[in-house]
């Protein structure tokens, strides 16, 4: 599933390709992907809608209209792609978004995981799913000490399920999680509750700095991951320990493990990594 580097990267490539088209129909392939409208409604509330920005808040992606939000999750396979004419729908195309200059909007998803849902401005950030979500990693208000705090009450969770808990900070998922463990230098086993000051200084710290990292080189394309360009990710070239399993560490040499934890695969090294 894409994380917040490769959405934040989506975004940031979507926003100059859209931002200023105005709405002029809608083709819908498959209605699975529309969420709390009939497809014909929701179509009909887009029309003549102008996109004025692309935000993201989390893993969601966020259409800016003259009145309201279009919110959409990419899920596992979804993909946005712009196209400066009128273009044929590819095999896994369900939506198709036409503006009046003629240019297009595709919304590719192999698995139809994804979804589309419009908001008002006022509950767009009021209600589910937006409602649900922490603070970013980025966010001023995720002090040390709060985060500290919060991990102090679990006493028997993992550092690791706790750290993909979207209710602590959002847009850490497994592959970055494992990395900021990694590069902080705490056990993914570890309890929450047990990690001192210090140490939650460290999470807190790598946690930015991989997410910045990643961002920059356009997220990490593991499977299928591309953005609407069309180009891959770069930051699995800098990957420590996710997808290293057998290889050796780069800091110390000694052989990178994999487990399950909470049902995920984690990877660590048991040197950089003492329990």
């Amino acid at each position: 599933m894409p994380e917040l580097p490769e959405v934040e990267t989506v975004c940031r490539r979507l926003r100059p390709a859209v931002s200023g088209k105005t709405i002029q129909s809608i083709d819908v392939y498959d209605p699975k992907i529309i969420r709390g409208l009939e497809p014909e409604e929701w179509v009909h509330h887009l029309i003549g809608e102008t996109i004025t920005n692309v935000e993201r808040r989390g893993k969601f992606i966020l259409f800016k209209l003259t009145n309201g939000y279009l919110v959409s999750h990419l899920r596992m396979e979804g993909k946005f792609f712009p196209y400066e004419t009128i273009t044929a729908p590819a095999k896994h195309t369900h939506v198709v978004i036409n503006f009046t200059d003629q240019s297009t909007l595709h919304y590719n998803d192999v698995r139809k995981f994804g979804t589309m849902e419009l908001r008002t401005n006022e509950a767009v950030h009021t209600t589910p799913p937006l409602s649900l979500l922490a603070y970013e990693p980025f966010d001023e208000r995720v002090t040390t000490d709060a985060l500290h705090k919060r991990l102090e009450r679990m006493k028997t969770r993992a550092i690791k399920t706790a750290l993909l808990d979207q209710s602590i900070f959002v847009g850490l998922g497994n592959i970055y999680v494992d990395e900021t463990l990694f590069r902080a230098g705490v056990h993914p086993t570890r309890p929450a509750a047990s990690l001192t000051h210090e140490e939650v200084e460290r999470v807190r710290i790598e946690a930015v700095a991989v997410l910045n990292e990643a961002i920059e080189r356009g997220g990490s394309t593991i499977r299928s991951y591309t953005n609407p360009d069309g180009a891959t990710g770069t930051f699995q070239e800098r990957l420590y320990v996710y997808g290293q399993a057998g290889e050796p560490c780069r800091r110390c040499g000694q052989e990178i493990e994999k487990m399950k934890l909470g049902g995920r695969g984690t990877h660590y090294c048991p040197h950089c990594q003492q329990r």
